[in-house]
């Protein structure tokens, strides 16, 4: 029976090579059943080699970045040292402590907000060739360089209360795919801003002259981000003007006596505002009149909201003498529906435009607390090439 060696290194004296290949008795034959043991026979004694993913669990815990994958490498790591007898246990722990501070603090962020704020500005800070950030309805800016046209970047958010560059009164999100090119994004946020400019100032009386309705837009470079967000803005229609107080007039800062004066004022403006503005009244007369019916219907329908609601004793008077010259008015303006001529159309339009806006309308919003001031009329209104939209511009 062959006797197997001593644990241990081999020592001088022990067999050669050529008695390891006889067998017990000195005759030839096998090796004795038993391998070397240790790194004693190892031909250079090398050491054991450092664990890699003890020195990956280490990094990302310096780097606090992913703090659990740092956390799982470090002890998958000791794991593996002590199976397979590698250094770098250290590197392991102190990458395990480091992932553990990390991940706590990480917690502690998500427990108080800060992550999520912290994720927002990245966002808001994205751009390419165009800028991704975030500004919501009500609030006010700044645009660092003193301009609302061209592309933005950045914005600096300041109290609607003081002087400020622009107001957000609406936003909405564009339809997913392809980008649609420059010119079908800007006609899509005109027609979609100007449309809800009365859902947030809805006491046109209240919006001053010198303000005209702007917009952010996606750019190619944003929509690559996934960026599809149109912000609507009002904006000083002077480079170097600004705008002082908040132009909101809605729900949210109206009482119901206002609320219901104005619903009747938003269905009478929309119509105005459909007035045909590429072409003279003269020169397409029964398109005018169609939209003078459209008028006339408006008016009816505000006359008879001011009579249904139910008015405090104080704003009874005032109220009634205004749904009476609205009466006047839609007479005018069925007259100006069913004119033979445009000197005639224009007649009636004028004496009816005078109603909806005179006296009795300024005593009534007297009254109610609402601005009294009548819209300035725009650069044509009254001769068929009024432009009711206004001049938006694409930021």
């Amino acid at each position: 029976m062959a006797i197997p060696p001593p644990p241990g290194p081999q020592q001088p004296g022990g067999p050669y090579p050529q008695d390891l290949a006889r067998g017990p008795h000195g005759s030839p034959g096998s090796a004795p059943p038993y391998q070397p043991w240790g790194q004693g026979y190892s031909p250079y004694n090398r050491p054991a080699p450092v664990n890699g993913l003890a020195i990956a669990a280490l990094v990302l815990g310096f780097l606090c970045f992913l703090p659990g994958v740092g956390l799982v490498l470090g002890l998958i790591a000791l794991a593996q040292i002590r199976r397979r007898g590698e250094r770098g246990e250290v590197f392991a722990v102190g990458g395990i402590v480091l992932s553990l501070i990390g991940l706590a603090l990480f917690l502690a962020a998500l427990s108080s907000g800060s992550a999520h704020h912290a994720w927002e500005g990245i966002k808001s800070g994205a751009h390419d060739d165009g800028a991704v950030f975030t500004v919501r309805k009500g609030e006010c800016f700044n645009a660092p360089g003193g301009s609302l046209e061209g592309e933005a970047y950045n914005i600096d958010k300041v109290p609607c209360s003081g002087a400020h560059q622009a107001e957000v009164f609406a936003d909405f999100t564009l339809p997913q795919g392809r980008f649609p090119g420059e010119e079908a994004v800007t006609r899509a946020a005109g027609d979609r801003c100007y449309a809800l400019r009365a859902t947030y100032a809805m006491d046109a009386w209240a919006v001053p002259a010198d303000v005209d309705v702007y917009y952010f837009t996606p750019t190619r470079g944003s929509w690559r981000l996934g960026d599809r967000r149109v912000t609507c803005l009002f904006g000083n229609t002077d480079k170097k003007g600004t705008l002082t107080g908040t132009l909101r007039s809605d729900s949210t800062t109206l009482t119901g006596d206002q609320l219901a004066y104005l619903r009747g004022d938003a269905a009478l403006y929309e119509a105005l505002d459909a007035v045909p503005d590429d072409v003279y009244a003269q020169d397409d007369l029964p398109r005018y009149r169609a939209w003078a019916l459209r008028v006339s219907t408006a008016l009816d329908d505000q006359s008879r909201r001011l009579r249904g609601h139910s008015w405090p004793q104080g704003l009874r008077g005032p109220v009634a003498g205004q749904a009476e010259a609205l009466d006047r008015a839609r007479d005018e303006w069925n007259g100006a529906a069913t004119a033979a001529d445009a000197d005639s159309f224009y007649d009636h339009c004028a004496r009816g435009g005078a109603l909806l806006e005179g006296r009795a309308a300024v005593t009534a919003r007297e009254a109610l607390g609402l601005a009294t001031t009548p819209p300035a009329p725009e650069k044509g209104e009254g001769q068929g090439s009024a432009d009711a939209s206004g001049g938006g511009r694409q930021v």
